[in-house]
């Protein structure tokens, strides 16, 4: 059978409740059961021990000797509350004596009883409660006193309570199941409205979140953690529209050039010169589609706080002297005079992957831009227990109301003023995603036709 989650719920409570009702309904029977044979068994314990004292021998059997006793109601009647009285001889056959109240009947008499046992027995198929006392003079018993009161209203309110326990157990049980389905229910609220909000998100409504419930309890935490999970996700997915975006608007173009290129080789026979200008240029186009699609590619992986390992961590001027070796061969095809001022932090330490993709990046633009023949200018100091780098070049500048965009991705400053330059629009976009990644700041300062100074605070 299947049951739904609050049902599920209400069964298990009900099924432990069952078992508590039950064992407190039997612990209340037990407890009541005892205290009535307890007050039965001490009444007729003190009637017996008052009449054994009103006992006494006369030939050598019991009797009882004060006779006024026996005209109190509870002994000369049988409708309320009696009490029997019985006086037997040593034997248990002869009846000496007895209360009025027992007529012609007669209490029975078990010799296998030990002395002042109480036990049930019947008196003319009534239900009575009954002890024996021995009537001992000098250690010789002379015969025996037998005390007994109805049980039938005692045992009637046994048996009622028996029944009552018994009837109100399957109503308490059920009461129970629907009580807690319904208070189940009520728990389990938030979670049908989670279910129902979650189960409207799709790719293209990434935007709706669970409620977060008052009580800020389990379900608060499950609905924080589908949130937080959801803007993972949406943010995962806003990165592949991104990059599919992107790399289609980027690869579109050399990828036609490619095409136009190599469709006018096959239209008629060329030059071997014309066919090593026209591969060598679809060559360019396909390292300029692998470096975009490399940036791109670091800028989805790298779009959301990275976890950063200690052991991938550099001495910085280990990471700049890598990026300048690097980059040597472009400096000496500019003729560009590289200038190291650097003072002693060997032992400061930035995440190497990090570090060396905003370095890189930075130099990599400084000598791209930079006028032919002109100087680089890098410089390392450490200031309130920070790296600062600065990269300084000697340039065609960038204009100042273009200063805020140059970390957009595909923005180049006055692209067309420079089409000589190549570039994809990406490299400073990947060195403010690895800034952020670091916690590293960068401030930018530029003059036209004069250069641009990168700072950046490790």
């Amino acid at each position: 059978m299947k049951l739904s989650f609050k049902d599920r719920i209400a069964f298990y409570y009900m099924l432990a409740t069952a078992l508590i009702v039950a064992f407190a309904f039997l612990v209340v029977f037990i407890l009541v059961k005892q205290t009535v044979y307890q007050q039965l068994d001490n009444d007729l314990h003190y009637e017996a021990t008052m009449h054994l004292q009103e006992t006494t021998l006369e030939k050598g059997k019991p009797v009882f000797w004060d006779k006024a006793e026996w005209e109190e109601r509870e002994h000369n009647e049988v409708q309320v509350n009696p009490v029997f009285v019985q006086v037997m001889d040593s034997t248990g056959e002869i009846i000496t004596d007895k209360s009025p109240n027992l007529k012609e009947y007669r209490l029975p008499f078990y010799k296998e009883k030990e002395d002042n046992e109480h036990y049930n027995a019947y008196l003319e198929d009534e239900l009575i409660r009954q002890i024996q006392v021995p009537v001992k003079m000098d250690g010789k018993v002379y015969g025996y006193i037998i005390t007994a009161m109805s049980f039938e209203g005692s045992q009637d309110v046994i048996t009622r309570l028996a029944w009552i326990l018994i009837l109100c157990y399957p109503f308490i049980l059920i009461g129970l199941f629907f009580i807690s389905r319904l208070l189940a229910g009520r728990s389990i609220k938030p979670i049908q409205e989670i279910t129902q909000t979650t189960n409207l998100i799709s790719r293209d409504h990434l935007n709706e979140r669970v409620s977060l419930p008052e009580n800020q309890d389990e379900l608060y935490e499950l609905s924080l953690s589908i949130n937080s999970l959801l803007d993972r996700v949406e943010q995962a997915i806003e990165r592949e529209r991104q990059f599919t975006s992107d790399a289609s608007h980027e690869l579109r173009t050399p990828i036609s050039s490619i095409r136009g290129t190599l469709e006018v080789l096959i239209r008629k026979e060329r030059t071997r010169e014309d066919y090593e200008n026209k591969i060598n240029y679809s060559l360019d186009e396909i390292d300029r589609m692998s470096l975009i699609i490399e940036q791109l590619l670091f800028l989805a992986r790298n779009d959301e706080t990275p976890k950063l390992d200690n052991n991938s961590k550099t001495e910085i001027i280990s990471l700049i002297d890598e990026v300048l070796n690097e980059n040597s061969l472009k400096l000496k095809q500019k003729n560009i005079q590289l200038v190291l001022d650097a003072e002693d932090v060997n032992e400061f330490l930035v995440h190497y992957y990090y570090g060396y993709a905003i370095l890189n990046n930075v130099v990599e633009n400084a000598i791209k831009y930079a006028y032919p023949n002109s100087k680089l200018i890098i410089e390392l100091k450490l200031k309130n227990s920070r790296a600062v780098v600065k990269v300084i070049d000697e340039g065609i500048g960038i204009k100042e109301a273009d200063i805020g965009k140059i970390f957009n991705p595909f923005f180049r400053s006055e692209g067309l003023d420079h089409k000589d330059i190549k570039g994809t629009g990406l490299g400073l976009s990947i060195v403010q995603k690895a800034a952020q990644a670091i916690g590293a700041q960068i401030e930018v300062s530029s003059i036209k036709h004069k250069g641009t100074t990168f700072t950046i605070y490790f």
